[in-house]
């Protein structure tokens, strides 16, 4: 098992190499064998296609990324509205510098949210998991308290679409985008602490 563990990560590591020098679409299966130095029939079998290779790209790095944001949002010392803030900043920032480093990564993405849409929803859902792990923290600690706590982590993400891969949706400079992140913030942190205010004793 850990040999074949380890000939799925050179074939992942040989892909996402490519994949960032010549792009997706120029890429193909048999180039990424002869990297590995295997046949193309050796490659399939432990990649059905082109398309999980880059799922388990993005895989990797969604699951290091969002061991980051667990420990931003664990932070001591500050409450839960102070940690929401600093986790949709270094959200926005994270996504933004990565396509600012490397254009590329717009493109496989795309073609996994075009092809694969169920894998986004996956991604958007251990996300809210964690956005309910601080309004619990919050309901505990008198903060706010919210009814729905799933659907609120659904609204929000939504309300912050555009600044989780900003280039996407807008031509924006980072200064500007975190403007507007501030102010969009700020609205919802003051419907969250008007939760507080409808729910704490006269």
């Amino acid at each position: 098992m850990a040999e074949k563990d380890a000939v799925r990560e050179q074939i992942i590591q040989a892909a996402k190499k490519r994949f960032s020098h010549f792009g997706y679409a120029k890429t193909t299966m048999a180039e990424v064998a002869a990297d590995c130095s295997m046949s193309p029939g050796n490659l399939y079998r432990f990649f059905p296609g082109k398309l999980d290779i880059a799922e388990a790209i993005a895989t990797a790095e969604h699951e290091g990324h969002m061991g980051n944001m667990r420990g931003l949002s664990a932070a001591d010392g500050k409450s839960v509205i102070e940690r929401l803030r600093e986790y949709f900043f270094e959200e926005m920032r994270y996504t933004y510098l990565m396509l600012e480093k490397n254009p590329r990564v717009y493109e496989m993405a795309s073609v996994i949210a075009h092809e694969r849409p169920q894998y986004a929803n996956w991604m958007l859902a251990n996300e809210r998991k964690l956005l309910v792990e601080l309004f619990d923290e919050a309901e505990r600690n008198g903060e706010f308290r919210i009814d729905d706590k799933e659907f609120t982590a659904e609204m929000i993400q939504s309300a912050t679409m555009k600044f989780r891969y900003p280039q996407l949706w807008s031509k924006l400079p980072l200064p500007k985008l975190e403007r507007e992140l501030d102010g969009v913030l700020k609205l919802l942190v003051n419907g969250l602490c008007a939760q507080r205010a409808r729910t704490s004793p006269v």
